[in-house]
């Protein structure tokens, strides 16, 4: 992955400041050691206005950034990820692409091939693992049997351009892909749209080659907002509360002369950390110190090729049930 950048600023960009990309210019803007060069956006009142906020310069051009930055984050829809990654990634620069890396694997490969080809730091913007919970929960995961994993809220007009799948289960398919650690064997998946014309409520089932089964359900159109995981392993059940940020755990302890073990329980209260800040400045770190990221573009791949599969066995499903 080349050299690090100890002794000096890491000269960074952002392409496409819309909701999620302001917060990235804002974070790089007070991080020490980091140098925010400038941001891009078709919108130049957005550019001129984050940047004045932001206190850099603002481009309409994302070009206008090349050979100005080291690194560089990319927010823009995730159709135009191939063509705006790509000129960055050819001049050498370290990338945060968004998640999903790509809207689909061919051009995700390509986006991986450019990467490593030029020898640059690629992590993939899956924001959740940066989570104190989720944090928390791997640490006290060994051998997962059963996951339980719900995302579910209101409806918001940003990431429509996406179903449900891919703006919010992607998250835990990464996450229980990370936990479980083995080869998938099945995929089961059902969905529909509600309110948009791609799917917005969906339900998948994964199984894995040591017998170990997930079931995932993501909706972008319901009143509440539920945020949890529940891990059942040998010895143990876990339950994350993304929400609330408190992990919930029940383990059998064996009591003398008695016939069965007592279920004694426990709550971790999780110190509150901003998964967006924590993300942003691991990803520094990696290009400052030359190391791999949590989430490169390899770990990014096989999510998206997760989420591509459940979309197929939802198209799949729909169909048999037209007929």
């Amino acid at each position: 992955m080349g050299r690090g950048m100890q002794g000096r600023a890491v000269r960074v960009g952002v392409v496409g400041v819309g909701y999620l990309g302001r917060f990235h210019a804002l974070i790089y803007a007070g991080l020490e050691g980091v140098e925010l060069v400038g941001v891009a956006d078709t919108d130049g009142a957005r550019a001129a206005a984050v940047a004045a906020e932001a206190g850099c310069a603002a481009v309409s051009d994302p070009a206008a950034l090349l050979g100005q930055v080291d690194a560089v984050s990319i927010v823009v829809p995730t159709s135009a990820h191939l063509a705006v990654a790509r000129p960055y990634l050819a001049a050498g620069v370290h990338m945060l692409l968004e998640k999903p890396v790509a809207p689909d694997m061919t051009q995700g490969r390509e986006i991986l091939r450019l990467a490593e080809a030029s020898g640059v730091i690629l992590q993939i913007g899956h924001l959740e693992r940066f989570n104190a919970g989720i944090m928390a929960l791997a640490e006290r995961i060994r051998q997962p049997r059963f996951i339980e994993a719900q995302r579910m809220g209101g409806f918001k007009e940003r990431a429509t351009d996406v179903d449900v799948v891919a703006d919010l289960m992607i998250h835990d398919i990464d996450i229980i892909l990370a936990l479980v650690g083995e080869d998938l064997t099945e995929v089961r998946a059902v969905g529909t749209p509600v309110l948009t014309e791609h799917v917005d409520i969906a339900n998948a089932r994964l199984a894995f080659a040591n017998g170990a089964v997930a079931n995932i359900v993501a909706s972008r159109v319901s009143e509440q907002t539920v945020r949890r995981i529940r891990v059942f392993q040998a010895g143990g059940y876990l339950s994350l509360d993304f929400v609330g940020q408190t992990l919930d755990i029940a383990r059998p302890v064996p009591r003398p002369g008695q016939p069965r073990p007592e279920i004694v329980r426990e709550r971790v209260a999780v110190a509150p950390v901003k998964p967006l800040d924590a993300e942003i400045a691991a990803f520094v770190d990696c290009v400052r110190n030359a190391r791999r990221p949590l989430v490169d573009g390899a770990v990014g791949l096989r999510a998206l090729e997760v989420a591509l599969t459940v979309r197929r066995r939802m198209a799949v499903g729909s169909a048999a049930a037209r007929a």
